[in-house]
């Protein structure tokens, strides 16, 4: 694995990588001390290549991210994080549209807890669900960071 620190205007970030796809964007406060395992090499193309996207989304300069992506999780998991690529920039949907999208009408809970696991933020774009009353709800990098995503999202579209 390849690993790379990125400072962004939302906190520091680890992007984690394989040789084929991108594994993890989290922020540093949200992980456990050991999330860097010995052995794992500090760069890499994809490591690279990451941090030059998420550089240009912080720019306004880019709305879809364009990387191999690998996320692990359960199939439910992995049908969220699907529907949440399809989020255009600058939208927000509820966790209950989430769940309809994925043909899972009731399960806006479960769907929330999905999003919750979601290991490679802002690139499968989490802060994009909002509460049905359209409040903003729990987000890894805190309600205020969701907060800011979305406005620098919709700073953009103007």
């Amino acid at each position: 694995m390849n690993y790379g620190w990125m400072e962004s205007p939302v906190g520091e970030l680890l992007i984690v990588a394989d040789e084929t796809a991108v594994r993890m964007v989290s922020f540093r406060e949200e992980l456990d001390s050991g999330t860097v395992v010995e052995g794992w090499r500090c760069g890499g193309s994809l490591v690279a290549g990451t941090r030059a996207q998420l550089d240009e989304y912080f720019r306004g300069r880019r709305r879809r991210f364009d990387l191999p992506l690998a996320p692990l999780g359960t199939a439910f998991q992995l049908r969220a994080w699907k529907v949440l690529q399809g989020i255009p920039y600058g939208v927000t949907r509820s966790y209950g549209e989430q769940a309809r999208d994925m043909g899972e009408p009731r399960a806006a809970r479960a769907v929330g807890t999905a999003n919750r696991r979601n290991p490679l933020l802002i690139v499968i774009p989490c802060h994009r669900v909002i509460g049905g009353d359209g409040r903003l709800r729990g987000y890894a990098g805190g309600v205020d960071v969701k907060r800011r995503l979305l406005e620098l999202e919709r700073r953009q579209l103007v």
